[in-house]
């Protein structure tokens, strides 16, 4: 099991492993072209079903944090698999650590994500994480395109 921890301000463009073992491989760049306060770690480096993943979160947001909506696209072996979008801070009644976070302030999180309803067939995953700070995706915070490899079925 590998784990790698990285807060640096990392150059666009230039990839990033978070996870690499026998059953998968994990990687990432950002999506535009400025650089980031950013720090992501997963563990373990399992394939997703067989366990649950812990990950944790520090970054330095470039603007202020009261609203955020996620939008989540999968595509595997080239085909889109999945389009996801959550308001995940509103301003009202915000359940999230993240929400009301200003510009420049850490942002440092920890969550599950439980794998046991998800199975992965071998194959490679492209997936684009973005960020918007209004409900009208046209003011992108932050971009993740994130390449997942998995290097055997779950079966």
């Amino acid at each position: 099991m590998f784990e790698l921890i990285f807060f640096i301000l990392f150059t666009p463009g230039v990839s990033v492993f978070l996870c690499t073992s026998s059953e998968l491989e994990i990687s990432y760049t950002f999506c535009d072209s400025t650089d980031h306060a950013f720090m992501f770690n997963l563990t373990p480096c399992y394939i997703m079903n067989r366990s649950v993943w812990t990950t944790y979160l520090t970054w330095i947001p470039r603007s202020d944090i009261t609203f955020l909506k996620i939008v989540f696209n999968v595509w595997f072996d080239g085909a889109k698999a999945l389009h996801w979008k959550e308001v995940l801070c509103s301003g009202l009644d915000d359940e999230y650590s993240v929400c009301g976070k200003l510009k420049g302030e850490t942002i440092a999180a920890a969550f599950d994500i439980k794998g046991a309803r998800i199975k992965f067939p071998k194959g490679n995953y492209s997936i684009i994480l973005q960020g918007f700070s209004d409900d009208s995706e046209n003011t992108m915070i932050v971009c993740l395109n994130v390449t997942m490899i998995v290097k055997q079925d779950p079966f």
